[in-house]
């Protein structure tokens, strides 16, 4: 790969393929200028999702909001399944604000992907999303070192039982 297009690609993982946040920022023209095939950024696309994929962890939530981000440029049923699987598997043993977070970034991939999967799929990935955010709501409050609530702007457990709540009634919607 050349310098011209490493840094194309650069600045369209850095916006995760959005061309509308690329002109927000001032760069869309910098990029467009690189002249980069369709076929380029769709495979670009699919090893960003596939990265993000990969870093779900219980430790945080930078992959499961990256893949929020990316499921409204790019739509694969994929990334609805994985982390819906991951999700499965591991959050509940994560602490309340990672709960939430994950919870709320599943919401969002549901939504970009609400037309694309099985009417089974969204019915499960809306089951896991409301299972996560019911044990927020109804389990103690639990932080682990590093996270804060005024990271995300809440004060107390009854903020982030309404941001969860809000969470759950955004669900409720999808399936309707």
């Amino acid at each position: 790969m050349n310098d011209e297009c490493l840094r194309a690609r650069e600045l369209f993982v850095r916006y995760s393929g959005s061309l509308v946040q690329m002109h927000r920022e001032g760069v869309l023209k910098t990029y467009q200028e690189y002249s980069i095939p369709k076929e380029t950024e769709q495979q670009w696309l699919q090893e960003l999702a596939g990265d993000y994929l990969q870093r779900l962890s219980i430790r945080d939530w930078e992959a499961v909001a990256g893949l929020e981000t990316l499921s409204r440029q790019y739509q694969d049923p994929v990334i609805v399944e994985k982390t819906v699987s991951f999700a499965d598997r591991n959050i509940m043993s994560a602490d309340s604000i990672v709960r939430l977070m994950y919870a709320e970034g599943l919401v969002g991939i549901i939504r970009a992907h609400k037309l694309l999967i099985s009417r089974e799929q969204l019915f499960s990935a809306c089951r896991t999303a409301v299972q996560i955010l019911e044990a927020v709501i109804v389990q103690p409050l639990v932080i682990d070192p590093g996270h804060e609530l005024q990271q995300l702007g809440l004060r107390d457990k009854r903020t982030l039982n309404s941001r969860a709540k809000k969470s759950i009634e955004e669900v409720e919607k999808l399936l309707n």
